[in-house]
Parts: C-alpha cells; structure tokens; sequence
C-alpha cells in the first residue's frame, strides 16, 4: 500500500480511562489498523506494564526488548525502541513488565510527569527520524491514574475515551472528565477530549442502548456516531498477536473499526479547518 506524504507534526491522542476491562488496548489497536489501512501513518506507543497493545500487534516484548521503560529513564530514545509491525504503515513501541516498577524510579526523576513528552519531542528533532513521518500518535496507557498515564495525557493533544455500554458508565466517565480537566490546569493546558467511543455494544440489549442515549444526550456531538459492537472475533484476536482486521476483517468489528477510523479523519479535518 502506498502511504502518502503527511505533515511532520503528528496528532498525538490518548486512549484513557480510568476503569478497566472496557476496550480501551482494543480500541488503540484496532483504530491503529484501522487508520494504518486507509493510508495513514500510525506510531502506537505502549505504557501499559500489562503490553496488551504489543502482544495485539505481534510485537516482540521480553524482558530483553528495549521498551518504553527505557524511553521513560532516559535509558533509549524513542527512536531505538520503535518497532514496525505487520501492517504497513504501523509501528509500536513496546511495553514490558518493568513499567511495574516505573513509578518509583520516575518519582526521583527530572520533569517526571514530562518524560513522554520530551521524547517524543525528541524524536522529532532528530535529523534521521524525519523519514518517520506519523500522522498519528496513539498512546494506550493503564486504567488508572498514575505517572504513567500523567506521562501520556502531558504528552498528548487530546484524549480518546472508550466507554463501555453498561449500568456505571456515566458516572466513570465523569471522573474521567475530571481528571482532564485536572491535567489541562496542571500539565497540559491544550489537552482536550477528541471523542467518546462507545464500545462493546449489544443491540438486543435495551441497557446498551440506554447507556448510549443517555451518554450522546449529556456529551452531544463528543461521542463517535461509530459503536464498536460486542464481537467474539474481537476479542479472540489479541490470542493470535493480530488487530481483528487482521484476523477476520470482514467481521463486524473489523467494519465497526474502519467505520470509526474514517469517522476520526473527518473530525480531524474538521477541527484543522475550524
């Protein structure tokens, strides 16, 4: 596939949210793919200690790989832990289990809560990553807030919010606002909220479509037209170190992925020309 030229600023996006078990790994590798197969450049960055976003992606993450700890402690460039994945156009920088014991270390250190940011920027600055030339940035980080999501959320210009269809949802998610809005007045003043992503979506189920009616009339135009459905070859992927566009790509969480994809493209176009 021939992946056309972008600018050399990418669009850095958070995928966040303070409650587990809601999509949030499959969503950053899924939308990765997605936005990867309809021609953009896509660098996923894993500061998860768990690697889910690596394992997804096939990508090789022992206690031997440079990984995003390593970035963190200043101990590797972003550059040297970048890997490339099977699908043209996406790279992932890994995470291991030594993130464990990242919060520790990072207490000590230098601009602790900016460590992501100035490597990234880094990286930026550094005459022989030009050729890297992400559209995109998608940082997947841990369900709670700690230095490493502190990390992601300075880094980044804005958060992508998976949310899952069910009883608690709303009230996750208004913490979550919260927490944004505590990271713009204390780390971040750009960082804004790109979307709300309704993920594990049920249509025979009358709460799932509660829970969507009820988030869509609180946040309006924030939450995706695009719900990514309750799909068993969703969840089966991550098992085979593959997105599901990749497994089974005509599924339809395959379909609800590239659906969502394009959907962010517009957004993206939109708030350029805005």
């Amino acid at each position: 596939m021939n992946h056309t030229t972008k600018t050399t600023t990418p669009r850095i996006l958070v995928v966040a949210n303070q409650k587990g078990g809601v999509g949030k790994t499959t969503t950053a590798i899924n939308l990765g793919t997605a936005l990867a197969a309809v021609g953009e450049t896509v660098l996923v960055i894993d500061v998860d200690p768990q690697g889910n976003a690596s394992t997804g992606l096939g990508i090789e993450h022992d206690e031997n790989t440079l990984s995003t700890f390593h970035v963190l402690m200043g101990e590797a460039s972003l550059a040297d832990v970048v890997q490339e994945s099977a699908i043209p156009g996406l790279h992932c920088a890994p995470a291991t289990m030594d993130l464990l014991g990242a919060e520790l270390e990072l207490a000590n250190l230098e601009r602790r809560a900016y460590r992501m940011k100035d490597a990234i920027a880094k990286f930026y600055r550094t005459n022989s990553n030009r050729h890297r030339n992400y559209s995109y940035i998608l940082l997947d980080c841990p369900p709670s807030l700690n230095l490493l999501t502190m990390n992601a959320m300075a880094a980044a210009d804005a958060i992508l919010v998976p949310l899952q269809c069910e009883f608690f949802a709303l009230e996750g998610l208004s913490q979550l606002l919260k927490t944004v809005d505590q990271m713009r007045s204390t780390l971040n003043p750009r960082l804004t909220v790109q979307g709300i992503v309704l993920t594990m979506f049920d249509n025979r189920n009358s709460l799932s479509k509660q829970v969507a009616q009820d988030v869509r009339s609180v946040l309006g135009d924030k939450v995706y037209e695009t719900v990514i459905p309750r799909n068993v070859r969703v969840s089966e992927a991550p098992s085979h170190g593959k997105p599901v566009l990749l497994y089974d790509r005509k599924c339809a969480g395959s379909l609800a992925y590239i659906r969502l994809a394009s959907e962010m493209i517009r957004r993206e176009r939109q708030l350029r020309a805005a």
